[in-house]
């Protein structure tokens, strides 16, 4: 059975051998539970076994009253200042979602005289949607906004298009593309991909990081080893399509727009089995999350959990039995795990240039920053000391 209208799935797997039924259930990526637009992610009243995401296993997410005020202040801000606010995202799904908070806004506060004039400002500027696929897939929202919130059909009957708005506009074609980056008025540029690494995204942070006056918002997970990981994490110069670039861009991320559940809505899933899983599967996260997870899923249920590795098959009995992996799968993962070091040196040697750099060239670092920077070094060595171990 497969459990959907937006977003992702949940898949449930009836298995009947030798007389006896087993139930698995896939979760796919589990959303929110406080999206805007779409319905709260299903919950399953029964399974043998779970296999289920864990990319914000650590971690919990800003709830909405206070995104929404955040992204109004990062994005008033940079306009006032004469920027512009590029936004990396992913297209199916969270630029839906940035294009209802802008359309929204002006209900979260009323009338209040700061927020008008924040407000205002967001108003009076263009606001670009630059990815061919978030264009169609916002296009098959508008065309299916019945299977939306209900609270979004009630705006839909008032007149009010959350996904239309004044100065929203629509860059099909490479050339309009190009345009954007040639204007000097101040914009919002929502483009994907989400994580930077291809797309357009990467010629709007060409042409907008080395600024001062602009903005990055991420408003998405950021995979290690991806060139958006790689800008949050802090680094002052990257490599686009092999040119140096600078970044002096103003780098912001507000967490609670991803469409992953955050660690309470994951243990929440869990909890919600009237029959709970005799078995859960960790996959689909970083493996620091997925540990942290684990052990809170095994303190709170008492259910046992296994962070399985790439390739690893499991036979499900009625405790799970590993068993030997595919010679072919185990050559491929000693491949895989050199190349997940060699991103992880790369991704060091970045944090070193940058603490580097900011020791030399920076005269103003004080006491406070020496020290930050002297724990990060510690950190970068346990690190390394964690890949010489394997």
């Amino acid at each position: 059975m497969l459990d959907t209208c937006f977003g992702s799935s949940i898949i449930e797997i009836w298995a009947n051998e030798n007389g006896k039924t087993t139930k698995a259930v896939f979760t796919g990526d589990i959303g929110n539970n406080d999206l805007p637009l779409l319905d709260s992610p299903t919950m399953i009243e029964d399974a043998d076994y779970l296999v289920m995401e864990s990319t914000y296993g650590n971690r919990l997410h800003v709830r909405n009253d206070d995104k929404a005020k955040m992204f109004l202040d990062i994005v008033s801000s940079t306009l006032n200042n004469g920027g512009t606010v590029v936004i990396p995202s992913f297209a199916v799904g969270r630029t839906q979602e940035i294009l209802y908070e802008i359309d929204k806004l002006k209900d979260e506060y009323g009338q209040d005289e700061e927020f008008a004039k924040k407000y205002q400002t967001l108003m009076n500027i263009p606001v670009y949607v630059d990815s061919p696929l978030a264009i169609s897939a916002t296009e098959v929202f508008q065309k299916n906004l019945d299977l939306l919130k209900e609270e979004i059909r009630e705006k839909l009957k008032s007149g009010d298009n959350p996904l239309e708005f004044p100065g929203l506009r629509f860059t099909k074609t490479a050339e309009e593309s190009k345009e954007l980056n040639e204007m000097n008025e101040p914009a919002i540029i929502i483009s994907a991909s989400g994580m930077c690494d291809v797309g357009r995204i990467k010629h709007h942070l060409k042409h907008n990081l080395w600024n001062p006056k602009n903005t990055i918002l991420f408003v998405g997970y950021q995979a290690p080893g991806t060139l958006g990981r790689t800008i949050i994490d802090g680094a002052k110069k990257i490599k686009i399509f092999g040119e140096e670039i600078a970044v002096n861009a103003r780098i912001e991320y507000i967490e609670g727009y991803s469409g992953h559940a955050d660690q309470e809505w994951l243990l929440n899933f869990v909890y919600s089995f009237i029959n709970k899983p005799k078995h859960i599967f960790l996959v689909h996260g970083e493996i620091d999350g997925q540990e942290v997870l684990k052990e809170k899923i095994e303190e709170t249920t008492n259910i046992p959990v296994t962070i399985p590795r790439f390739g690893e098959c499991y036979e499900l009995n009625e405790v799970p039995e590993l068993l030997e992996r595919e010679e072919k799968i185990i050559k491929y993962d000693k491949v895989f795990a050199r190349m997940e070091i060699l991103d992880q040196i790369d991704s060091l040697k970045n944090q070193l240039d940058n603490i580097e750099e900011i020791v030399k060239h920076d005269i103003n670092t004080n006491d406070l920053d020496v020290e930050i920077l002297s724990k990060q070094i510690k950190n970068l060595q346990h690190e390394i000391g964690n890949i010489m171990q394997k």
